[in-house]
């Protein structure tokens, strides 16, 4: 068995799509057919990921959802970690004094806005701001929490720079303009890609990742066989020890072939 991870935005989602190219999805199910594990490792909540692989169970099946907090094999989640609704107020304060930021929760697949405005959030995330929900902070725990700012590149930086210096239980990453992903301390997708190796009994020569962003750093820096499309930011390319084509073209899928045939198909 081989376990083979994929970011989904810009790695097997071309940018602007909204559903995953059916010829990738054909080879993630070949992949599958063949006996391997295989599935997305992705800040998108598990059922986010299922509506982005069009509703296909064999794509999802396995799966690292929300920057490592839930994971999944075989269609049964295997492991989950939240982060304490006591923080999720921390955060809330935190942004309240940052101009045109905000806070969305999930319960399930539905964002919950429940610091900042749908507008900062539309601009930040527009298919998050197009169906969130005003809601107060959680009364509960949550697994997936997103802070957001309606700014460029450095405004966003900024924002994760002083949630991280305010709320040092939590890891922030920027996944886009805009965007900030929420984890505890020392977990992320690299974090639950070993675990999964582990929990699966797979060598480190047969786990594969691919990744085109800063977001998909600790698991690119995690997993031996860590594969850069071509699109990928520089800092995430350098991180990658193999490099495949563009998104566009849907590289990931002619790789994952080629693993499940038991070809070893890239080059530095």
């Amino acid at each position: 068995m081989r376990l083979i991870l994929t970011d989904i935005d810009r790695t097997v989602l071309p940018f602007g799509e909204q559903v995953v190219p059916e010829r990738t999805r054909a080879a993630l199910r070949a992949a599958v057919a063949a006996g391997h594990a295989v599935g997305p490792c992705t800040g998108r909540s598990a059922s986010w990921a299922k509506i982005l692989f069009d509703n296909d169970d064999a794509c999802v099946s396995t799966c690292i959802a929300t920057n490592g907090l839930q994971v999944y094999h075989a269609g049964e989640k295997i492991l989950e970690k939240t982060i304490p609704a006591e923080l999720v107020a921390r955060m809330a304060q935190v942004v309240e004094d940052v101009e045109h930021a905000g806070l969305v929760y999930f319960e399930d697949a539905q964002p919950m806005l429940c610091r900042g405005t749908r507008d900062d959030l539309l601009v930040a995330f527009p298919s998050y701001g197009k169906i969130c929900t005003p809601s107060e902070l959680p009364a509960h725990d949550v697994v997936k929490v997103n802070a957001f700012v309606a700014g460029d590149l450095d405004a966003t930086y900024e924002l994760a720079h002083t949630l991280s210096a305010e709320v040092a239980e939590l890891d922030f990453d920027v996944p886009q303009v805009g965007f900030t992903n929420i984890m505890p301390a020392g977990w992320n997708k690299g974090a639950a890609a070993l675990y999964l190796r582990d929990y699966l009994g797979i060598s480190e020569d047969d786990v594969f990742v691919f990744g085109d962003a800063e977001n998909d750093l600790t698991m690119l820096e995690a997993v031996k066989n860590s594969v850069a499309v071509a699109n990928a930011t520089p800092t995430a390319a350098a991180a990658a020890r193999w490099h495949i084509g563009p998104c566009a073209d849907e590289a990931v899928a002619d790789a994952v072939l080629a693993l499940a045939r038991g070809e070893f198909p890239f080059t530095r």
